[in-house]
């Protein structure tokens, strides 16, 4: 059965649009997105949810699953994350191959890190299932196999010790930054673009916001007014930041640097602060959407964005892998075809069409499954 809308699937599918856009170069609507007026941007929103997500998965509705089942249910998650990269790594493959044959370019095999895939193919193709090795602009999912191999570390300490569960992930951030540690990649030489291992604290923030009666989670809920107003000028500082170029020098400020640039690979403080203020501030937005669906003049409207984008996020992982591929070709398109507001705006439409139905067709296929059949009543005997 489908869950109805709610917070989290609704701020997921405006994250997964923005993803999609974003991942556009040149599109007109690029210039309207939340990166383009904020440090933070829909990244550090889905990987937020995803550890929202994580503390739903854990508590069940109303109580505790058991810790097997949290387990069996994580590692069954990141295995099925890591063959959606793979699956979307060669159909993007394919995809740029195809391009450059047909359109006769050859740089086109040079786009987004695959030259290697090319020219030196058995190292890369050894880097590309083991992770070590991947295309730009399809790097997020890597991010999320090590958070989903993560998790299980979180969630037990989160039982056991919660107290722990913010310090500790504090702790590893922090060494993070100062000693700049991240992944390697391979063979390629160099770092991921998303660093898991700082990468962690805005998803054990998201775990932790989760729960309502205990920790951060209700701390937060107890002092929202006063946080939002802290909140607010951070926000504004945030865009100003970004609309009138006021980023820090990164040669002038104190060692480790980390902690005083913005950084998206090690999502470093100032980033990460300006997201957690927007998320403080914007809090408030979702009990209002909801009650503008029943205004008289823009009700259905509104009812029917909060379902589209409530079903996308629903369907996360089908959703992002076709986006990804979407934005491949749509800048493929853009690369021979000069975008105009007409032509951006067919790409967006297009696009969120068929990210609807790709949504819709996962979900249809849940609902074509039939219920497991209830076990037969024992018969008792004296």
């Amino acid at each position: 059965m489908t869950r109805a809308p709610n917070a989290v699937d609704f701020w997921r599918g405006f994250a997964l649009i923005t993803i999609f856009i974003d991942h556009v170069p040149g599109l007109v609507y690029a210039n309207y997105t939340l990166a383009n007026f904020s440090i933070a941007d829909a990244a550090d929103l889905f990987v937020f949810l995803a550890g929202w997500s994580l503390r739903l998965m854990a508590e069940g509705r109303g109580e505790r699953r058991p810790i097997r089942d949290v387990m069996l249910r994580l590692f069954g998650r990141a295995l099925e994350i890591y063959a959606a990269q793979v699956l979307i790594t060669m159909l993007a493959i394919g995809m740029l191959a195809l391009s450059a044959t047909e359109l006769d370019n050859p740089l086109l095999l040079q786009w987004h890190n695959a030259d290697a895939v090319f020219s030196d193919p058995v190292p890369t193709h050894i880097g590309l299932v083991m992770l070590t090795h991947q295309l730009g602009y399809f790097d997020i999912l890597p991010l999320y196999v090590v958070l989903m191999l993560m998790a299980p570390f979180f969630a037990l300490l989160d039982r056991a010790a919660p107290s722990l569960l913010l310090p500790v992930s504090l702790g590893i951030y922090v060494c993070v930054l100062a000693f700049r540690l991240t992944l390697p990649t391979w063979p390629v030489a160099g770092t991921w673009f998303f660093n898991p291992l700082a990468w962690q604290s805005v998803f054990v923030l998201g775990f932790a916001c989760a729960n309502p009666r205990h920790g951060l989670g209700a701390f937060a809920r107890r002092n929202i007014g006063w946080l939002r107003a802290v909140g607010v000028p951070i926000v504004i500082a945030g865009a100003l930041i970004h609309l009138f170029d006021l980023w820090p020098d990164p040669t002038k400020v104190p060692n480790p640097k980390l902690f005083f640039i913005a950084d998206k690979t090690f999502d470093t403080p100032m980033r990460l602060i300006q997201f957690l203020s927007l998320v403080a501030v914007f809090s408030f937005a979702w009990p209002y959407i909801r009650k503008a669906a029943e205004a008289r003049v823009i009700g259905r409207a509104v009812e029917a964005l909060i379902g589209l984008l409530a079903m996308l996020g629903r369907n996360s992982l089908y959703v992002f892998c076709i986006g990804s591929l979407l934005s491949l070709s749509a800048q493929v398109v853009r690369l021979y075809y000069r975008g105009s507001v007409a032509s951006d705006t067919a790409v967006v439409l297009l696009g969120i069409i068929i990210m609807a139905f790709t949504a819709w067709l996962a979900e249809s296929r849940q609902r074509g499954r039939p219920a497991p059949a209830s076990p037969a009543p024992r018969s008792s005997s004296r």
